[in-house]
């Protein structure tokens, strides 16, 4: 079983703390974890991090709200204040530009940073991002109880459970009681609670906010951009994927058969590979890339 260390700390943001773990060596990837309840920046990319780590410095944010970062996100707009907290972390790190990796909420807040600076992006990987065609259509199942979580009775591990294996995977059976624990125990932080990072918009005009493709600068937006989205995603539409290759001039996209919304670790040994590719594509890579991308075999207490 093969081992990987990251280096984890904690800096000062402008007015927030971002935890923040780091390894690997190559130009910078920024990875950004999505919204569910519990997430964290290690917890979301845990198949995927040794792999890419081989290519490049992978940079893994909680993002505020979430895990050992600040409990505080503008409800006005989210996307938009995340992005700018990320283009911060960049400028705390010394980083002129990098490449940027977000799954779900992570994949809104990295395409918003695209769209507000985007000569500090390089490309962007973007995995069933949130932010897609939210106001054409009627909200998700799964969306619905994404955004409900903290709402009613509170967060309960049952709630959490019927999420992850119902709605945020197309197989639950392979979701293992460690992961519904782990996700659990973060959720239920007294701080969470008492800011919850994603509640439903509150009126229309919060709700436009909200929905990237009513952004006239997509358009404009030439970074190289790579769209990996599940066919039976449930939380976000898999139709986002052609409404973004619709309006991003350099998209491409794949759609992955029996996959759920969470592409990178239903699917991990594929999305490893189309990843370091597209990143990868003006630099030559070792002849070994895409011969033995472990999908498996690596567990949080070894990522520390």
């Amino acid at each position: 079983m093969s081992t990987f260390r990251l280096k984890v700390r904690s800096l000062q943001v402008g007015d927030r703390v971002i935890r923040v773990a780091e390894g690997g060596k190559g130009p910078a990837l920024l990875m950004l974890h999505g919204g569910g309840p519990g997430a964290t920046g290690i917890s979301n990319f845990i198949r995927n991090v040794p792999a890419l780590a081989e290519y490049f410095r992978v940079i893994l944010p909680d993002l505020p709200g979430y895990g050992g970062s600040t409990k505080r996100i503008d409800r006005g707009d989210p996307f938009g204040d995340l992005g700018g907290a990320m283009l911060d972390l960049l400028d705390a790190l010394k980083i002129e530009q990098a490449h940027v990796l977000g799954n779900s909420l992570g994949g809104a807040c990295a395409l918003r940073m695209a769209l507000e600076r985007p000569e500090r992006i390089d490309r962007l990987v973007l995995l069933g991002p949130g932010g897609i065609d939210t106001t054409r259509k009627a909200p998700t199942e799964g969306l619905r109880h994404l955004l409900g979580h903290y709402l009613g009775d509170g967060p309960t591990r049952a709630k959490l459970a019927t999420f992850i294996r119902e709605y945020l995977v197309f197989d639950g059976n392979a979701i293992g009681e460690e992961i519904i624990d782990e996700r659990f125990a973060s959720s239920v932080n007294p701080e969470t609670i008492a800011n919850p990072p994603l509640l439903p918009p509150k009126d229309l005009s919060s709700a436009y906010v909200l929905d990237l493709t009513r952004d006239r600068r997509l358009a404009k937006l030439q970074n190289p951009t790579l769209v990996l989205w599940g066919t039976e995603d449930r939380v976000n539409r898999p139709s986002g994927g052609r409404s973004l290759q619709s309006r991003l001039p350099n998209c491409d996209l794949f759609l992955f058969s029996r996959t759920g919304h969470w592409v990178q670790w239903e699917r991990a040994a594929e999305f490893n590979a189309a990843a370091i590719a597209f990143l990868s594509r003006d630099a030559r890579l070792p002849d070994h890339t895409f011969a033995n991308q472990n999908s498996g075999g690596y567990h949080a207490h070894e990522i520390q």
